[in-house]
């Protein structure tokens, strides 16, 4: 009986040959999951240049499609600003400050300073504080006297967001239907 027990059992070549075997197949699943996941590597990394380039695009209709309305609406709030101008970059290597702003409202003693974003964060609030007081300190470089107000648009704004800006002392810039429409501060307009 042993005898046919043992003969039943493959031979040690046989175990070994199967054993390389599934080696084998096991490194070839490696290199099949390093493949797929460099494939999707790449592909996320091309869904996000994609995304980006559309998130850019949809802020740049933004800016273009609320610029030349905003002096008319603020009107409504008692400023006349004669200019709306898009993509201000300032420059000053003198002094060493550099930013960019989205739109800036003007008239002789007042500018307004408006960042457009698709999704409006508090992040994007907190910046914008931070490029008012570079702008600040540019005018006083260079002995420009206007008072500055800040302004923020979204197309995406939580109202934990809203509340934040309004509460910062900003305009609050928003889509409604085919038009927009701009939140008051709560209190005063905050002065830089």
């Amino acid at each position: 009986m042993e005898t046919t027990l043992m003969a039943n059992l493959p031979s040690f070549d046989a175990v070994w040959a199967s054993l390389q075997e599934t080696d084998r197949l096991f490194q070839e699943l490696r290199e099949d999951q390093k493949e797929t996941e460099r494939i999707l590597r790449a592909s996320a990394m091309d869904f996000n240049r994609k995304l980006g380039k559309f998130a850019n695009f949809f802020g740049e209709f933004t800016e273009y499609t609320i610029a030349p309305k905003l002096c008319e609406k603020f009107l409504e709030f008692g400023f006349d600003f004669s200019r709306a101008n898009r993509h201000v970059s300032v420059n000053d290597r003198f002094n060493q400050i550099f930013f960019e702003i989205d739109i800036m409202l003007e008239n002789g003693d007042k500018a307004m300073l408006v960042e457009v974003k698709t999704k409006l964060t508090a992040g994007c609030i907190h910046n914008h504080i931070h490029r008012l007081e570079k702008m600040r300190n540019y005018a006083d470089f260079h002995s420009d006297k206007r008072t500055f107000l800040g302004a923020v648009a979204g197309v995406e704004v939580t109202d934990e967001t809203r509340n934040y800006a309004l509460n910062e002392g900003f305009y609050v810039i928003e889509p409604a239907k085919e038009n927009f429409n701009i939140t008051s501060p709560n209190g005063s307009p905050k002065r830089w």
